[in-house]
């Protein structure tokens, strides 16, 4: 009986070792040599990365530093990711558990007292009184893993976990950007305000100057109106600029997971610093940095490994339930050797029709094998098209705001020259205000272009996986 039982579990070991299915094989990706949009840089491209740096070496503001990390404790779309993970991870034990036995132990007893009276009465000094015990490990239905449809089903569920937690870290990185964005959008949005109220307390000196000139007869009631033109398109831009800053508060509030409220500011939009250089790194190197990338290559992992699962469901799944232990009417003789019990009863189940499940589950899993893998193929496309175009936008953006600092500085010239000529009575009043309305829409937009200049940092750090290291 002992030579069967080492015999058969060593045949059974043997088989176990068997798993059908596709093994996953890391598929073939040639990345370009160079980032587009590198510039002079994609001629020698320097292997460290922008997103080599933690988040906070690259945003140094020190209220912005205190966003993010209020944002990374409690932003509700990186709670909801984190719970992913703690379910892929609970998910994995549950998945990895069916490879083992499942034991269980139970113990019962029973006393049972005879009648004594008529004819079931029992001879004189004969105890009533009968006690029957069992104590037993009981094995429950436990499959044994001969063709690995467990095994495989463990792979998928490790996965899926591996996939949730770089998940998460993708979520990490939009968070950070979108934090960042916020912040720099409100700290333009402030420096459009201050531009807007001193314009128009400009206008406002203006338009009294102007309405003093026409009560001496110098200037005409044509004057003043083109004049109160100005000081009320000034007005009506200060209240429009504070409706999108509280707005905009609210918005960043939310990724903070908080009610509504003011946002303290650090440094202002100009004393913003940025990094000397942002070099990309090489380009193969982001598919082990971007977690979006990582994510979707478990997905396929996941998907491959499930194939092995809907494969095994075609050859004969063997399961084994049994108990042993002891039983006895007597409690003292519960563990003695005429008292031992033992149940073993092996069981084989194997498909013999079933309308082809089988088969077009295993087409199922094959087909979402290869939709994974297509996904994971435009993931990594995707990524160095948004590195493309983050590189171009923060060195394009860098040139626009140079020439318009020079537009900013001509045109205030421009409006001091125009002024000092109409109060000097040798040009029209028109050329003034054309002056001055040029003005406040090119320092507008100077404003916005620096916005833009930290956006583009911001965009470049996300798009080369950077955000996510702590």
């Amino acid at each position: 009986m002992n030579k069967r039982l080492i015999s058969g579990t060593v045949i059974i070991s043997l088989l176990a070792g068997c798993t059908v299915g596709p093994k996953y094989r890391k598929p073939i990706v040639q990345p370009p040599s160079t980032f587009r949009g590198a510039g002079d840089a994609a001629a020698t491209p320097d292997p460290t990365s922008l997103a080599d740096l933690k988040w906070f070496e690259v945003f140094k503001d020190q209220e912005l530093q205190e966003l993010i990390r209020t944002a990374l404790v409690n932003n509700y779309d990186l709670g909801q990711a984190m719970e992913r993970v703690q379910t892929a991870r609970a998910n994995l034990g549950i998945t990895r558990s069916e490879q083992f036995p499942n034991v269980t132990a139970s113990a019962e007893a029973t006393t049972l007292r005879n009648s004594n009276s008529g004819q079931f009465a029992l001879p004189s000094g004969a105890n009533r009184d009968r006690t029957f015990g069992t104590v037993l490990l009981n094995l429950l239905s436990f499959e044994i893993d001969i063709w690995g449809r467990q095994r495989r089903a463990t792979e998928a569920a490790r996965a899926d976990l591996l996939g949730a937690e770089e998940t998460r870290k993708a979520v990490m990185t939009t968070v950070v950007g979108d934090v960042s964005a916020a912040y720099f959008n409100l700290l333009e949005l402030d420096t459009e305000l201050e531009i807007a109220q001193d314009t128009l307390a400009t206008r406002k000196e203006s338009l009294n100057l102007i309405r003093t000139r026409q009560q001496g007869g110098v200037a005409t009631l044509l004057d003043v109106r083109q004049a109160e033109q100005l000081v009320y398109a000034a007005a009506q831009t200060v209240p429009d600029i504070e409706r999108l800053i509280e707005q905009t508060e609210n918005r960043i509030n939310l990724l903070l997971g908080k009610d509504p409220g003011h946002v303290t500011r650090g440094r202002s939009l100009t004393e913003q610093e940025q990094p000397p250089d942002a070099p990309a790194g090489l380009p193969s190197s982001l598919l082990e940095r971007r977690p979006d990338i990582r994510a979707a290559e478990a997905t396929l992992m996941a998907a491959t490994a499930n194939i092995g699962v809907a494969k095994a469901a075609y050859f004969p799944q063997i399961s084994l339930t049994g108990f042993m232990g002891g039983q006895s009417s007597q409690l003292a003789n519960l563990f003695s050797g005429p008292g031992g019990a033992w149940n073993f009863g092996p069981q084989v189940s194997l498909p013999i029709f079933n309308a082809g499940r089988v088969k077009s589950g295993v087409k199922f899993t094959e087909a979402q094998q290869r939709l994974a893998l297509t996904q994971y193929q435009q993931s990594i496309k995707t990524a160095f098209r948004e590195v493309s175009d983050a590189l171009v936008e923060y060195r394009k953006v860098k040139e626009i705001r140079a020439q318009q600092e020079s537009l900013v500085t001509t045109l205030q010239d421009r409006s001091r020259l125009a002024y000092l000529r109409y109060q000097g009575g040798v040009d029209t009043q028109l050329n003034a205000l054309d002056a001055d309305r040029d003005l406040f829409a090119a320092e507008l937009n100077l404003t916005q272009t620096r916005r833009n200049e930290l956006l583009a940092l911001v965009q470049l750090y996300k798009a080369l996986g950077g955000g996510w290291r702590q």
